[in-house]
């Protein structure tokens, strides 16, 4: 069975979960949402796991985050394990390798894959990302320049994308 971490981060957008794995970070939560949200994420990729809260085995997360939202980080480090399909495990590769503070669209990420075609799909494979700021999906907007959807709400896409401007 695996063991998922969690405690709570809070910073001046308010609070989220985090979780993590033996092996890496695995979840980020929506800010100001309940424990259920976790719960319900959870149930998909981790078949047969339990929850412990474990601000030590999360410290070197939240440090991270902490530093990235003072600015001071700019390039996480910290292991992930994500578990996806192929084809989102690549889209989530691609975004790890975007440049703080630059936007792409989702045609730039189905170009860098290699599956220009698959714009959509690009899309659902950032709406699927478990890892905020982490796998930086926020820097994928529309070709036109305008935002777009993001699963912690484009108050939060718009903050991210300020804070990697100033």
């Amino acid at each position: 069975m695996t063991v998922l971490y969690v405690d709570k981060f809070t910073y001046e957008q308010g609070d989220m979960y985090i979780v993590a794995s033996d092996e890496g970070i695995v979840y980020i939560g929506t800010p100001n949402m309940p424990f259920d949200e976790v719960e319900v994420w959870a149930r998909k990729p981790f078949k047969g796991y339990s929850f412990e809260e474990n601000k030590e085995k999360l410290w070197p997360y939240i440090e991270q985050l902490t530093a990235y939202f003072k600015r001071e980080l700019t390039e996480f480090d910290v292991p992930i394990h994500v578990k996806g399909t192929p084809f989102q495990l690549a889209v989530w590769d691609a975004l790890r390798e975007l440049p703080y503070g630059t936007t792409v669209s989702y045609a730039d990420i189905a170009q860098r894959i290699g599956n220009p075609k698959a714009v959509r799909a690009v899309g659902g494979a950032i709406g699927a990302n478990p890892i905020l700021a982490i796998i930086p999906c926020h820097r994928v907007i529309g070709k036109n320049g305008q935002l777009t959807g993001f699963r912690s709400g484009l108050a939060m896409k718009e903050f991210l994308l300020e804070l990697e401007r100033a």
